[in-house]
């Protein structure tokens, strides 16, 4: 397993950080790579990904949603073997700090190699940017909410 830990702070009260963050099928439009997720219940999405032309789907299912404090995940089936969290810290009233952390996988010899060159870190902290970017532009305005706990 290889593991990335990315943070990045963004200039938007917590609780619209953390509903935006739940909105999940919303992830194609910041994060890359990523075509489509659906939420299928509360606790289990779907997922299509292309990257570096490989497409792959897979399940995967929440296992701990705190409101305002943190999502956490883990693949229960499909192409791809991954767990992560992802916690949101109030810095002030205006300023949250998004943590993620992130234990892959690689499969075969070309996500291996990718993965010693640094490709997912590097995807990872873009996909945080792009994040930052989409919540912000909107004005802190989220595109929906789920505030249950898991």
């Amino acid at each position: 397993m290889s593991q990335v830990e990315e943070s990045i702070e963004v200039s938007v009260p917590v609780r619209a950080v953390y509903n935006q963050w739940t909105q999940f099928e919303d992830f194609p439009q910041f994060m890359d790579g990523v075509e489509r997720v659906e939420q299928r219940t509360d606790t289990l999405t779907h997922w299509t990904t292309k990257i570096g032309g490989v497409e792959r789907e897979f399940d995967a299912v929440i296992t701990e949603q705190i409101p305002d404090e943190r999502v956490a995940w883990t693949t229960v089936a499909g192409e791809a073997r991954q767990a992560g969290v992802v916690t949101f810290h109030h810095l002030d009233d205006g300023t949250t700090k998004v943590m993620l952390q992130l234990d892959y996988d690689p499969d075969g010899l070309a996500e291996t190699v990718g993965d010693k060159l640094g490709f997912v870190k590097r995807q990872v902290a873009g996909d945080l940017k792009r994040f930052k970017g989409f919540i912000e532009s909107r004005g802190g305005a989220e595109t929906g909410a789920w505030r249950g706990a898991v």
